[in-house]
């Protein structure tokens, strides 16, 4: 799977899940009832969605610069030698 082929809404959901199951682990306080996804009111679940969005798009435009600055190079095994 692409990073074009994840929803902002699908990476907010995992990372919630992960947050909350990792936090003990962390020092975090332990909570045996940990908020599911869908119990968590609305306005943050549009916070952490709205996040999620904006690091995707970060992440896509750096790959972008990436790529960019990867064109001026043979890939391996075609380059030309001798002048």
């Amino acid at each position: 799977m692409s990073i074009q082929e994840v929803s902002a809404e699908q990476l907010a959901e995992l990372f919630h899940h992960y947050h909350q199951a990792l936090g003990p682990d962390f020092g975090g306080a332990s909570k045996p009832n940990a908020e599911a996804w869908g119990q968590m009111p609305q306005p943050e679940r549009s916070r952490l969605v709205a996040a999620a969005r904006l690091a995707l798009l970060e992440l896509a435009s750096t790959a972008g610069e990436r790529e960019d600055s990867r064109r001026y190079f043979a890939k391996p095994g075609q380059a030309e030698w001798g002048c």
